[in-house]
């Protein structure tokens, strides 16, 4: 390995932890919905898909590369099979997590009443879909900045293995943190609009994205400990 190998191995290890975490603080959000015995079970499938996801997707890299071809136009853009795939994603997050920020602020349902509201087979579908939106952009990234196909399946590997062993401490410590629950909710809201937009070929920085991300995620600390008894059950 030379130095820009693993460099490029580095950056793709980091950009897959970040996806890897959003997706342990959604399963985590719609795995509160199940009994907490259950719930358990819902984060280790659905990270334990996310890996078979990822690495069928990577086997199926030649699929992967046929997906920039258009398929049709809307107002002038082209849509590929990814911009289809990254649309329909940005909308289910956009959808998924509005609902959720409008309940918990509302506070239409209670604590206890809305854990066994959902069935486990229903939230196992939402997470499918959910693995499959975040498996599919952060293949298409993977794509795009190695070329070496080994480089792809060790980041892969060590995010799932991350993400393996930071699920029961994240689920965790959203679940103690309401506050922290609607910051995370307002990031995938902000990651369905990123994805979006790049269907319709508007790219956003990502830097920009993680920047004002991790000045919130500071500022929601600060105010954690500034004021524990009001972000704590």
């Amino acid at each position: 390995m030379d130095s820009q190998t693993i460099i490029a191995l580095l950056t793709l290890i980091a950009l897959e932890v970040v996806l890897g975490i959003d997706n342990i603080i959604f399963i985590t959000i719609l795995a509160a919905k199940l009994p907490p015995e259950q719930q358990p079970k819902v984060r280790f499938i659905g990270i334990a898909l996310a890996m078979v996801m990822r690495l069928g997707l990577l086997a199926a890299i030649a699929w992967i590369m046929k997906l920039d071809q258009t398929l049709f136009s809307v107002l002038n853009n082209d849509i590929t099979g990814k911009d289809l795939i990254l649309i329909l994603g940005g909308l289910f997050l956009l959808y998924k997590s509005a609902k959720e920020i409008y309940h918990k602020v509302e506070q239409k349902e209670e604590d206890g009443l809305q854990k066994g509201a959902a069935t486990f087979g229903s939230v196992l579908v939402q997470v499918l879909l959910l693995d499959l939106v975040f498996s599919v952009d952060s293949i298409i990234t993977a794509v795009g900045l190695v070329e070496e196909l080994w480089v792809m399946y060790t980041a892969v590997i060590v995010t799932v293995l991350i993400m393996l062993v930071a699920a029961t401490p994240i689920s965790n410590f959203v679940n103690r943190h309401p506050a922290f629950k609607v910051l995370a909710l307002s990031f995938l809201l902000m990651i369905g609009m990123a994805l979006l937009a790049e269907g319709f070929e508007v790219h956003i920085p990502k830097g920009y994205i993680y920047f004002s991300m991790a000045f919130a995620l500071l500022v929601d600390i600060i105010q954690m400990k500034a004021n524990p008894a009001k972000t704590t059950h």
